[in-house]
């Protein structure tokens, strides 16, 4: 599906599963789009509203000339929730997607009833580590950053089998103007106050190898939430719910169970 706003962009997401289900938004990392989930989908359980979209830049959503300030990815995620009509989702964020959450939930509380926050942090990184990382993109195209990418996303496992060829043209396919806009927009993102700040039920995931966003800072982020609970999930790198969907579900699983039965 598709829907345009005011501005001229569209974006493209997709909307699953029963209307009155419990709402479960995915908002997936830099340089995938919404099939990233599609492993992680058969082992969840009926019943879910399971809401998917491509940010800006990325997908089959526009992408418009960079650079992108988090507060428009934010505004987007919001403005694709009101679309359809939705409060009191679970959002689901992994890395990019994880700050997105992150901004929502304190931006717009009655969309954001739970969150979960796989592989991310209050901040990624530094402002000129993502400016070289534009540069080159912008010069070069994103088969100049593949290679290097894809070390941080997977496992040594994972990389040598023939399933990550799908995530390797997942990745070349995505608009170099696209990546670079949202590497503009992690580079000026530091949420640590507004985090800290949050109250509301909150479960991170990291994967043991990830290398974009190391377990210790995905537990510190995680720790400046009273109350949120962090989770490892052993031999997977940044994508877990690639490489581990089953791991993954089971942790989402028992999480989603506990916000259904504590009512809207």
């Amino acid at each position: 599906m598709w829907v345009g706003f005011s501005d001229g962009i569209g974006l493209h997401y997709r909307d699953e599963g029963p209307r009155d289900g419990l709402p479960v938004v995915f908002a997936n990392s830099l340089g995938t789009d919404l099939r990233l989930w599609e492993p992680l989908l058969s082992h969840l359980p009926e019943g879910l509203r399971i809401i998917r979209y491509d940010k800006r830049g990325h997908g089959l959503s526009d992408c418009p000339a960079p650079p992108y300030s988090m507060g428009t990815l934010v505004r987007d995620a919001e403005r694709i929730l009101d679309h359809l009509d939705v409060t009191g989702c679970v959002f689901v964020g992994l890395s990019i997607g994880g700050m997105i959450g992150q901004g929502l939930a304190v931006k717009r509380p009655d969309l954001v009833r739970a969150l979960v926050l796989s592989d991310t942090a209050a901040k990624i990184g530094t402002p000129e580590m993502w400016q070289e990382r534009i540069s080159t993109v912008e010069t070069c195209g994103m088969a100049a950053l593949a290679d290097a990418v894809l070390e941080r996303w997977f496992t040594r496992a994972f990389r040598d089998g023939a399933g990550v060829r799908i995530w390797h043209n997942m990745l070349l396919r995505q608009p170099p103007a696209g990546y670079a806009g949202c590497c503009a927009a992690i580079a000026g993102t530091d949420f640590y106050t507004p985090t800290s700040g949050l109250r509301l039920p909150v479960m991170g995931i990291a994967g043991t190898e990830d290398r974009a966003t190391p377990p210790d800072l995905v537990r510190e982020t995680v720790g400046l939430i009273p109350g949120a609970r962090f989770e490892l999930i052993r031999r997977t790198g940044h994508l877990p719910c690639v490489e581990r969907p089953d791991a993954f579900a089971a942790l989402l699983n028992e999480f989603l169970s506990r916000q259904a039965l504590t009512g809207p």
